[in-house]
């Protein structure tokens, strides 16, 4: 199962990966979350230490390795040729760390000089998701910034699943409509929709009567539970059963349409 979660800034799709992660581990299965924010923060929602956290380094900033796998001269910050499908099999093992049945990676940011720059370390990002997406076994959930731009097409055809993550506004809607519309472009089939920040019948009966065009599969509550979790780097998925209970729905219709 291989799940890819987008949205606005600050939706809580970090929250819905950890959710998810914990959801699926606590079922016996093995899950390799990517962090693939600009600003990471998906360790601490998963429960990783200090420890542990402080041991990981996004992907993005290593530039020997970077420059090593792609071939692109270290010297030089744009031009020159390099590979477009570097050898990464191997990074996952070697550059996560694991807590349980879950495993976390960080993917980083790439800085790009304008509109579809190609660039190397673009390229290794892209193959690394390519690679975790077609080739992992297991559970991958991909926590990725507003867009798809770590999606190629070919990587975005074998997602089993996006998970549009929105709050209840017309803003975040339309970051939503911007997503799925490139979502499709790219191929993918199954694109859900989540509510999350819901505290009433009027929330829900806003996504209901919005999500035209998409299929929702479930309204996250809004809880005290998530400022806890975040003040005191407790699991939400533990300290909150109605917050678990529409996770393993949410999984649930996911994986009857897979």
């Amino acid at each position: 199962m291989k799940i890819a979660l987008v949205g606005k800034g600050g939706v809580g799709k970090t929250t819905m990966t950890s959710l998810l992660a914990h959801h699926f581990a606590a079922n016996g299965r093995h899950v390799l979350a990517i962090d693939g924010d600009p600003s990471p923060c998906l360790g601490s929602t998963l429960g990783f230490s200090d420890e542990q956290l402080a041991e990981l380094r996004p992907i993005s900033d290593m530039r020997e390795l970077i420059a090593e796998r792609t071939g692109a001269d270290p010297k030089k910050s744009a031009g020159g040729f390099f590979k477009l499908n570097p050898k990464v099999s191997d990074l996952p093992d070697r550059f996560s760390v694991a807590n349980g049945n879950i495993e976390l990676l960080m993917l980083g940011a790439v800085e790009q000089g304008g509109s579809g720059c190609i660039c190397p370390s673009s390229a290794l990002l892209k193959q690394l998701v390519n690679h975790v997406i077609v080739k992992r076994d297991g559970v991958v959930l991909l926590d990725l910034y507003a867009g798809v731009e770590h999606l190629g097409r070919g990587t975005a055809e074998s997602v089993d699943a996006l998970l549009v993550v929105a709050e209840p506004t017309k803003r975040s809607m339309g970051t939503a409509r911007q997503v799925k519309s490139l979502a499709g472009d790219l191929g993918i089939k199954n694109i859900y929709l989540v509510g999350n920040k819901v505290q009433s019948k009027a929330d829900e009966a806003f996504f209901r009567d919005i999500a035209v065009g998409f299929e929702l599969v479930g309204c996250m509550p809004s809880t005290s539970e998530v400022m806890i979790a975040d003040r005191t780097g407790g699991i939400l998925y533990e300290l909150s059963t109605d917050m678990a209970a529409v996770t393993a729905n949410i999984a649930t219709q996911i994986e009857q349409n897979h």
